[in-house]
C-alpha cells in the first residue's frame, strides 16, 4: 500500500513537472502572434541590453536610412526612406497597421507634417523593366486614420516586407538580390523581426529555409494566408542593395561586411572549415553544365587534375540543387573551377583563401569580372580567369572562324541589340578547353594555396 502511494506521488510530481516546463516552453519561444484584445505590453532586450523597446526600435530604424533631411524626417515623424538607383527603403519606428489583402502600410506621422504617400515595388534592381509586371506594389500611406482599422494580430517586433518574384530561383539572383539584402536590412535585428512576403513563392523559401531561420525567430508571413491587419512596432519596407555579390562597408546600413555574411552562412550551414590552414589536400571542384556553356571535353580537363595531384570533384546540376548538402562540398575544398554562370555563385560558401577559377567565354568579359570576378576577392579569395581562344568556343563551327561573332564579339550586341548578343555567348556557346594551357591556370591555383604541381 505504501509503495503504491509512493509511486502515485511520484507520478503526479512527473505530470506537474511536464505542465510547468510546457508553460514555461510556451512563454518562452510560443507565438508572438496573437489576437489584439489578448495583447499584452512586453519589454525585450532585443540585444542583450537594457534599452527600452521604443528607443532599440528608433536606433536600429535609423541605421538603414541616411543623410540631411531624411533623418531629420526620421526624427520628427518616426518615418524616412531611402531611395537609390536599385531601391527604395522605407522604414517607421512607430507603430503601422499593414492590412495584408490590400497591401497598404498605415504609419502615422505627426501633426503639422506633410502627407506623403508612396508606391513601393519592394524588390531591388527597381531599374528592371520587368519589375512592374513580375512584383507586386505595396502603398504606404501616411496619416492618421479615424477610426484606426482594427489589428486582428499584434505582433511585438517589427516586420521587414519584401517581395520574393522578379528573378528568384536563379542562385545568382537569389543570392545577389534577395540573400545578400536580407542580411544587410534584417541583420541588425538579431532575429527579432518577422518577414512579410509579397509575390510568396514555397520553392525559393524551402530552398534557403536554414538562412531564413537564422534571420528571423519567427514564422515568414504569405500576405495571401495571413489575411487580415496585422499591427507591429515598426516596418521596414523594401531591401537595401550594394551591388552584384556585394556589400558596401561604407554604405547603409553600415558596420557589416562581405567577410560578416560568410560567417553568417558557415553559421546557417554548420561549415566547419574557415580558411586554409584548415585543408591538407588540394581538393578541386568542377562544376558541371548540362546546357550552355559546357566544358565539351571535361574527362580530358579532370584526367589533368587529378595529374596535378588534385582530389577532383565534379558536381552535377541536381547536386546544386540541395543548398543545405552542396555548401558542405564546396566549403571542403579549396579550388572551385566553372565556366561563367550561375553556378559560380556557389563561392560564397568557400573557405577564405580558396581559390575561384572562372572560364570567361567569348563576350563575357565584363559580366565574369562584374557578377564573379570582383565580388571573389571582397569574400577573401584568390580569383583566377582562364579567358578562351576563338577556337576553345564552339560558335566556331556554327558561325565560321572569320565571322564578325568570333573576330568581333562587341560589335554583336551595339548592331543586334543585347538580347541578341545574351542569347549567342551565353545560349549558344559551349568550350573545348586547351587542356594544356588551362593546365598553368591550375598550377597557379596550386601556389596560391600552398602547393606545388608535380615534376614532369
Amino acid at each position: 500500500m505504501e509503495k503504491s502511494q509512493r509511486i502515485l506521488v511520484l507520478r503526479a510530481s512527473l505530470i506537474l513537472f511536464l505542465l510547468l516546463l510546457s508553460l514555461l516552453y510556451i512563454g518562452e519561444f510560443g507565438s508572438h502572434v496573437v489576437p489584439s484584445n489578448q495583447a499584452k505590453k512586453q519589454r525585450t532586450n532585443w540585444d542583450g541590453s537594457h534599452i527600452e523597446d521604443q528607443e532599440n526600435l528608433h536606433f536600429l530604424m535609423k541605421k538603414l536610412v541616411e543623410g540631411g533631411n531624411q533623418t531629420d524626417q526620421g526624427e520628427a515623424t518616426g518615418f524616412a526612406c531611402h531611395s537609390d538607383l536599385h531601391t527604395d527603403v522605407c522604414v517607421s519606428n512607430r507603430p503601422v497597421r499593414i492590412d495584408t489583402l490590400t497591401m497598404k502600410v498605415y504609419a502615422p506621422f505627426s501633426q503639422g507634417m506633410p502627407q506623403a504617400n508612396r508606391i513601393i515595388h519592394p524588390y531591388p534592381k527597381k531599374e528592371e523593366k520587368w519589375i512592374n509586371r513580375s512584383v507586386s506594389s505595396l502603398q504606404i500611406l501616411q496619416g492618421n486614420i479615424s477610426p484606426p482599422l482594427p489589428c486582428r494580430y499584434t505582433h511585438n517586433v517589427p516586420a521587414v516586407v519584401f517581395s520574393s518574384g522578379l528573378f528568384s530561383g536563379n542562385v545568382f539572383h537569389d543570392f545577389s538580390e534577395l540573400i545578400i539584402p536580407l542580411f544587410l536590412t534584417s541583420r541588425h535585428f538579431q532575429s527579432r523581426l518577422h518577414f512579410i512576403v509579397t509575390d510568396f513563392r514555397p520553392i525559393f523559401f524551402d530552398k534557403y529555409k536554414k538562412i531564413f531561420f537564422h534571420l528571423s525567430s519567427y514564422e515568414v508571413i504569405n500576405p495571401a494566408a495571413n489575411v487580415g491587419v496585422h499591427c507591429f512596432p515598426g516596418v521596414v519596407v523594401g531591401l537595401h542593395y550594394h551591388d552584384h555579390l556585394a556589400i558596401n562597408t561604407t554604405a547603409i546600413p553600415r558596420g557589416y561586411s562581405m567577410l560578416d555574411f560568410k560567417q553568417f552562412l558557415r553559421e546557417s550551414y554548420n561549415l566547419k572549415i574557415r580558411d586554409m590552414s584548415q585543408m591538407e589536400k588540394p581538393v578541386l571542384v568542377l562544376i558541371s553544365r548540362h546546357n550552355s556553356r559546357m566544358f565539351l571535353n571535361e574527362d580530358q580537363m579532370v584526367t589533368m587534375m587529378r595529374a596535378l595531384g588534385f582530389t577532383v570533384v565534379v558536381t552535377k546540376p541536381d547536386m546544386m540543387a540541395n543548398i543545405d548538402k552542396f555548401s558542405k562540398i564546396v566549403n571542403s575544398c579549396s579550388v572551385l573551377v566553372a565556366a561563367h554562370g550561375a553556378g559560380l555563385t556557389n563561392i560564397v560558401f568557400l573557405p577564405q583563401g580558396a581559390v575561384m577559377v572562372q572560364v570567361v567565354g567569348l563576350s563575357l568579359e565584363w559580366p565574369s569580372t562584374n557578377y564573379y570576378g570582383n565580388p571573389a576577392t571582397e569574400m577573401g579569395l584568390n580569383y583566377l580567369e582562364y579567358k578562351i581562344e576563338p577556337e576553345e568556343s564552339s560558335l566556331i563551327s556554327l558561325y565560321g572562324r572569320d565571322n564578325p561573332i568570333i573576330t568581333d564579339p562587341p560589335s554583336i550586341s551595339a548592331s543586334r541589340g543585347m538580347l541578341v548578343g545574351r542569347a549567342i555567348y551565353l545560349g549558344e556557346q559551349n568550350f573545348d578547353i586547351n587542356v594544356t594551357r588551362f593546365r598553368n591556370t591550375l598550377v597557379k591555383a596550386l601556389e596560391l594555396i600552398g602547393h606545388s604541381a608535380p615534376s614532369g
